[in-house]
């Protein structure tokens, strides 16, 4: 029986000398380990009371929504700024060289609610962090962040230590 890793293609030196790029799309390029992957992200929900799933854009859309759609929850999606048709709110934040800004729905999340965040990798944890704030502006509370792979020499858990996180594969490296 395969492993979530198995699915999981490595790309040396993409974008730059020394970096392994993990590649999510060859995952979900096959039923069966798209299937896995779901599979693997719903098991680290046994046992959490939540009422919503939140998803970043991009690729946390596509593991968040299956997964959501598979317990029943609702799905809300955290997208880049402009993309968002409603009323929101926004949270800009650090990237390597430079800065982005993301938004959520003003009405997507109720006070009170038990949010999950999913994302496909954390790398220095920014996005997710950036999210996380915005579910907590709107009255939310995170109860767990999960991801489907884990850039452990980046240190991203750390700068989210504050919240219950897990991945489903952990890299030791960048």
């Amino acid at each position: 029986m395969k492993k979530i890793e198995d699915y999981v293609r490595t790309i040396p030196d993409f974008p730059e000398p020394g970096i392994m790029f993990r590649d999510v799309t060859s995952v979900m390029q096959d039923a069966e380990g798209f299937h896995l992957a779901i599979d693997e992200l719903q098991k680290k929900l046994a046992g959490v009371e939540f009422d919503v799933v939140v998803g970043a854009e991009s690729r946390g859309f596509l593991f968040g929504a299956p997964l959501a759609y598979n317990l029943g929850k609702p799905f809300v999606p955290v997208r880049k700024k402009g993309k968002l048709p409603c009323e929101t709110i926004e949270a800009t934040y650090a990237l390597e060289y430079g800065t982005a800004t993301i938004e959520i729905h003003k009405d997507a999340i109720k006070p009170g609610q038990r949010v999950v965040l999913i994302d496909d990798l954390i790398a220095t944890g920014g996005t997710i962090e950036a999210a996380a704030g915005l579910v907590e502006q709107l009255g939310g509370k995170v109860v767990k962040i999960l991801f489907l792979m884990e850039l452990a020499g980046l240190r991203g858990r750390e700068r989210l230590s504050a919240y219950d996180v897990e991945s489903v594969i952990v890299y030791p490296g960048k």
